[in-house]
């Protein structure tokens, strides 16, 4: 006789690592401190490592967007810390601001296609979602700025960090409503389910 095997949501795990690791580095996208060594270690734990364990914990789940969405953006962050040490450490050159424009266009173009498969998931899931894609096509305008020396950039790096800050505390609401609610059998913390 097979015993059922119950399996643990892995979504807070992915959301928490995401949404801890953006508010981190969009403080610093908006002038609160320099880009750091606790960014670059939270970068490849908790934004990078956590989120593809929690891909494959999806894909366990037979999850196919939990597993695309959390595996893929834990390589985002994994890709990003190499962006910013290999060059330090002479490995690599230092990417361009227009090849830097196109990594995060492609970031936002996946992001933009993404929210479209959470419109049947909770509105929470859905601002997180199109509120990244946002964030990503504000990185991609920087990028452009500094590329063709437009002033306006530091404001534009306030604003891109502030929206990274509410996209990043509206990953850890979800994910911490996900836990509480599970663990009380009730709401504790509403994410407005849609109709599906």
């Amino acid at each position: 006789m097979k015993m059922s095997e119950k399996l643990a949501n892995p979504a807070p795990l992915g959301l928490m690592g995401f949404g801890m690791t953006t508010v981190l580095l969009n403080l610093h996208n908006a002038g609160a401190y320099g880009l750091g060594s606790m960014i670059i270690a939270m970068g490849i734990t908790y934004g990078g490592l956590a989120q593809v364990i929690a891909g494959v914990m999806e894909y366990k789940k037979g999850n196919t967007f939990g597993t695309a969405a959390f595996t893929s953006y834990g390589l985002f962050w994994l890709s990003l810390v190499i962006l910013k040490i290999f060059p330090a450490m002479n490995l690599w050159e230092t990417p361009s601001n227009y090849a830097m424009a196109a990594y995060f266009l492609m970031w936002g173009l996946f992001t933009f296609v993404m929210f479209f498969a959470t419109l049947k998931a909770n509105r929470a899931i859905q601002f997180v979602f199109m509120s990244l894609a946002i964030l990503f096509f504000l990185l991609t305008i920087k990028e452009l700025m500094v590329a063709w020396d437009l002033t306006g950039i530091a404001e534009i790096s306030t604003v891109l960090g502030i929206e990274g800050v509410v996209c990043g505390l509206s990953a850890v609401y979800t994910a911490l409503a996900e836990v509480l609610n599970e663990a009380h059998g009730r709401t504790i913390l509403p994410i407005c389910p849609t109709n599906k």
